[in-house]
């Protein structure tokens, strides 16, 4: 029989397996009634004491207490890794978004011209933007700066960053991301993941590191072999399972999520009871290890 299910009438059954946040707040709980710390996002004062006024993580930094909404938009931070897609080519900059409050801007003079070239940027440059990057490009890049009115200032000066060719794009809460080391993986399923730092997650075969030497602006076309887009499918599928069990994303949980998952088909890792299950296998495995 064929298993249909509408999106709607999926059960929301989280996995058992659970920890609990000591530091998990809703808004008009009681953070501080200690005078001595300061406000910060994400709370507010009333008969001395200090509220939360978002849903989040209490985390503190010295004196400064706010609190880390679980559900928001991107707020970049420099040097974060991103994914994030063209929309617009301008004068000398292209316009990216980044599931940030605000467009992000790539300027051309924080790019590495096709064969990693590193001089100064000319008008005959500046007339071949398009042909660098267009609407709708998928890129990789890193934050440089934050503007004052919030804007993000990207770059792609290292040949790891660049354009995207083919693969699969994933979109989730910003919060569920990891901050790590590195945010580049090759796999040792067969595949790639970047996660990106803004929620985006870019999935896709196993990067060659001998046809990387390219600028980042050469895309590979050729097809991709069925083994490799069911690998793909996969990966995507653990994502999500990681996601919809409000689980932390980074490399290790991403793999031991595809590792459980291979007693099921693909399609089968789509079923919630499915997901929970090998969510469940993934949580008791990261906590044993203590990773």
């Amino acid at each position: 029989m064929v298993d249909v299910r509408i999106a709607s009438s999926r059960s929301t059954t989280k996995s058992t397996v659970s920890t609990e946040i000591s530091n998990l707040v809703t808004p008009g709980d009681v953070i501080t009634a200690d005078t001595g710390f300061m406000r910060g996002h994400g709370t507010y004062m009333e008969d001395e004491k200090l509220y939360a006024s978002v849903a989040g993580v209490v985390e503190r930094v010295n004196k400064l207490i706010c609190v880390k909404p679980l559900k928001t938009r991107y707020n970049g931070e420099v040097g974060d890794v991103i994914i994030g897609r063209i929309l617009e080519v301008g004068t000398r900059r292209w316009k990216v978004d980044t599931h940030a409050k605000l467009d992000s801007v790539l300027m051309l003079s924080s790019v590495n011209l096709p064969g990693g070239e590193l001089r100064r940027r000319s008008e005959e440059d500046e007339k071949m933007m398009r042909t660098y990057l267009k609407e709708g490009d998928l890129i990789s890049a890193e934050v440089q700066s934050v503007f004052s009115d919030g804007v993000l200032s990207l770059h792609t000066r290292s040949l790891k960053y660049g354009k995207l060719s083919q693969g699969q794009l994933i979109s989730i809460s910003p919060s569920l991301i990891k901050r790590r080391k590195t945010h580049f993986h090759n796999l040792p399923c067969g595949a790639s993941i970047i996660l990106g730092n803004n929620g985006y997650i870019w999935i896709c075969p196993t990067i060659n590191e001998e046809t990387e030497q390219t600028g980042g602006y050469e895309q590979n076309l050729e097809p991709i072999q069925k083994s490799d887009r069911e690998v793909i499918a996969r990966l995507r599928n653990c994502v999500l399972a990681l996601a919809e069990h409000k689980m932390m994303l980074y490399d290790t949980s991403v793999l031991y999520t595809f590792e459980a998952s291979l007693k099921y088909s693909v399609k089968e890792t789509l079923k919630p009871e499915v997901m929970a299950e090998v969510i469940e296998v993934t949580q008791q495995r990261l906590e044993r290890e203590g990773t």
